[in-house]
């Protein structure tokens, strides 16, 4: 319970975080930013390798590019779903999805870091 509460931390964080950098995404609040979190979990999990799966021949081709659209096409439907949370456009949810990651990725690796320290 801890693992996936801090992982929902770091999740809304990043989200917030990203929203705050770039001026193409929108975010009503600090509580927009948990949800959504809470809907891009399952959707990357369950939705996005369903993709990635299908469109094997597409991300080859295009060397693994076509994953940056996926991500763009996650970050719509939580868009739509979602009402706190405004994307302007696919280049736009392109750029937050990467934002997200390398977001995700420092804080992650900051906490792991922190972590070791106290031991």
């Amino acid at each position: 319970m801890n693992n996936l509460l801090t992982k929902l931390i770091v999740s809304s964080l990043s989200v917030y975080v990203s929203a705050l950098l770039l001026p193409g995404v929108e975010l009503s609040n600090f509580t927009s930013a948990i949800a959504v979190a809470i809907v891009l979990a399952p959707l990357n999990s369950t939705l996005k390798p369903l993709l990635v799966i299908l469109t094997i021949p597409v991300t080859i081709f295009t060397l693994g590019l076509f994953l940056l659209v996926i991500n763009a096409l996650i970050i719509g439907i939580a868009d739509a779903w979602l009402d706190g949370l405004y994307v302007r456009s696919t280049w736009t949810a392109v750029l937050f999805s990467i934002l997200i990651s390398l977001t995700s990725s420092m804080l992650y690796n900051w906490g792991e870091q922190n972590a070791k320290k106290k031991e």
